[in-house]
């Protein structure tokens, strides 16, 4: 015998495109800021509502990565629109688009974000930046109102792997940027870089990542040029800087105490006569040079020439091989928190699945106590009828019976669930005791239950109907 209402469990959905599916110009095309994403996720909430395809929506966006989180009870609709959506916000054609998008659900659709969190997807291996975005994500679409119970636990659930991942693991440890290993050199050879003044040559990607990682060590003053100076000025805004015009090279090769050349000219721009122009106005003071550009942009020739040490990516890229292969080693470790988190998570929304009728059983055995409860003071009363605390007494004996009695069918619902049974032993428990059906879709949240609120709390957070 089984009830004719059914509950439709909705699916997490994934729908994405990132550095490996998608070419660069495409991603920036559709690429959204911090700022954009309440936006963003709200209007693609609320378009979803309307069409009564979408209860949840977070959005992931970065420079490497696009991606779409939603809750839906009819996921094909839900695909359709959010691929119809993010093409009509960029005028693109939906067929090419789709060409670019990947989609995953529940429990790939878990993994993968448990993934990107531990930077094990991510363009540079174990890089933490994703963990941070990530999180604005979440908060964007709280801002909005597009988030609710699934997503918000996922997320949290996606952070707290993400750090276990980088707390218990090496994959964040040790630096696999060329820029970043160029820093740390100068570190080694220069000391204390709060002390010490740098050149930026450039202003792209390169150079842009040195000037960050030079105010990550605290450098205590960072000269950007480039032969666009406006590049150059919107380079020293983000990194706290100074911009000069190239006319001015001499001037800043003769001040600082070190150079990170960046460039993507195809010739050299700092020639050995400059270096050595600048070296007789440093009188004596030894200048540290990096050349990170691929073709190079220092002249080799400085080599030869008295207080001046040069490195170029051979120089680093033994380093940064040397770290990559530490963090690499880390994937299996970083591989086993994913799968406890992910099957944390699975266990969770098993118990959510069973929730409704943990809770329907608790109140018929509770309405089955009160009754004989009710039956026996009547009976006790006329014997002793001034003691109040007999009737407490009974009252507590009955909670307590019908805690226990229920504690075990409840772990064990619970561990069904989990293992993805739980619709199946809820609709037995339903039948054999009568229950009244469950109604309504898997999106009630527990604070919906009002009636029995606290029983919910305890048993999402694994304590089952035991007092």
């Amino acid at each position: 015998m089984h009830s004719n209402t059914e509950r439709k469990t909705p699916s997490i959905l994934l729908v994405g495109l990132n550095h490996r599916t998608t070419p660069i110009a495409v991603r920036e095309l559709l690429s959204f800021d911090v700022c954009a994403l309440p936006m963003v996720a709200g209007d693609l909430f609320t378009l979803g509502v309307q069409q009564g395809v979408l209860q949840e929506v977070v959005v992931v966006s970065t420079c490497n990565r696009l991606e779409v989180y939603a809750v839906s009870a009819a996921p094909a609709q839900a695909i359709a629109l959010i691929q119809a959506q993010l093409a009509r916000q960029r005028q693109m054609a939906p067929d090419k688009l789709a060409a670019f998008l990947y989609v995953k659900s529940d429990i790939a659709a878990i993994d993968h974000l448990l993934r990107v969190a531990s930077g094990l997807d991510s363009l540079i291996l174990g890089e933490a930046q994703i963990l941070g975005q990530v999180g604005h994500a979440l908060a964007a679409a709280h801002s909005s109102g597009a988030s609710g119970p699934l997503l918000t636990q996922l997320f949290n659930r996606a952070l707290h792997c993400g750090k276990r991942a980088r707390a218990e693991t090496p994959i964040g440890s040790y630096t696999t940027s060329i820029s970043h290993a160029a820093v740390r050199h100068a570190e080694s050879v220069l000391g204390d870089l709060s002390r010490c003044s740098a050149l930026v040559i450039g202003a792209g990607e390169m150079a842009e990542l040195a000037a960050s990682a030079l105010r990550q060590h605290r450098i205590a003053s960072i000269v950007c040029i480039n032969r666009t100076l406006a590049r150059a000025e919107q380079l020293a805004m983000k990194v706290g800087g100074r911009a000069v015009a190239w006319a001015r090279l001499h001037e800043a090769l003769t001040a600082v105490d070190l150079v990170i050349s960046a460039t993507a000219a195809p010739h050299i721009v700092l020639s050995v006569e400059e270096v050595k122009q600048a070296l007789t106005a440093r009188a004596g003071r030894p200048l540290l040079l990096f050349d990170i550009a691929l073709p190079r942009d220092i002249e080799p020739d400085v080599d030869t020439l008295p207080d001046v040490l040069r490195c170029d990516i051979d120089h680093l890229r033994s380093s940064v091989d040397a770290n990559l292969a530490r963090r690499e080693s880390a994937i299996p470790l970083v591989e086993a928190i994913i799968a406890q988190e992910t099957a944390a998570m699975c266990a969770w929304l098993g118990g959510r699945e069973v929730l409704p009728t943990v809770l329907e059983l608790r109140r018929h055995a509770e309405n089955i106590a009160r009754q004989e409860v009710d039956r026996t003071l009547q009976r006790l009363r006329h014997q002793t009828p001034d003691d109040d605390r007999i009737g407490q007494e009974v009252e507590r004996l009955a909670e307590r019976l019908v805690a226990k009695l229920l504690h075990e069918p409840t772990v064990r619902l619970k561990a069904q669930a989990a293992n993805g049974n739980g619709a199946h032993y809820a609709q037995a428990l339903t039948d054999l005791f009568a229950l009244s059906p469950t109604t309504g879709d898997a999106q009630s949240t527990v604070a919906d239950l009002v009636v029995d609120g606290a029983l919910a709390s305890r048993y999402m957070n694994g304590l089952g109907a035991h007092d």
